[in-house]
């Protein structure tokens, strides 16, 4: 009988069911997409241990910030999806607002966030953006 740390070979993250969760697009539904994305990254870890212990916040982290800018600068409902890729975690978080993201200055004396969207890309693989006449797709390849 083999002994050690679990493995991550893939046979048991096919068994991980991808996320896809709706919600109306008020300030709360930013709390309940990052607790969605919670349950789906206990079952990923159960089925697939991450490469580093801190891949699991930086989920958290872009899954919260992309909602949070969801609700603030598109109006109406979004979807947050999340499924393992081959080398990592993909978000896609489609909202109403066919305008991409633009990253705002930050100052620490005001608050006035602006540092959202460079965490996001500070912390991705890869970001992409796609706009259509009836909102937006935001794309996010995180490590796991």
């Amino acid at each position: 009988m083999a002994t050690g740390p679990p493995t991550n070979d893939g046979a048991d993250q096919r068994a991980v069911r991808d996320l896809e969760a709706h919600f109306e697009g008020v300030l709360g539904d930013v709390t309940t997409a990052r607790l969605a994305a919670a349950r789906y990254l206990d079952a990923l870890e159960r089925a697939d241990v991450p490469d580093e212990p801190d891949r699991r916040d930086d989920v958290l982290l872009v899954v919260t910030e992309l909602a949070s800018n969801a609700v603030q600068y598109a109006p109406g409902p979004f979807t947050v999806r999340l499924r393992r890729t081959f080398d990592g975690v993909h978000i896609e978080v489609h909202d109403t607002n066919p305008e991409p993201p633009v990253p705002r200055p930050w100052s620490p004396r005001e608050n006035s966030g602006g540092v959202g969207w460079h965490l996001v890309h500070a912390l991705a693989t890869q970001v992409s953006v796609l706009t259509r006449p009836e909102g937006k797709d935001v794309h996010v390849f995180l490590p796991w």
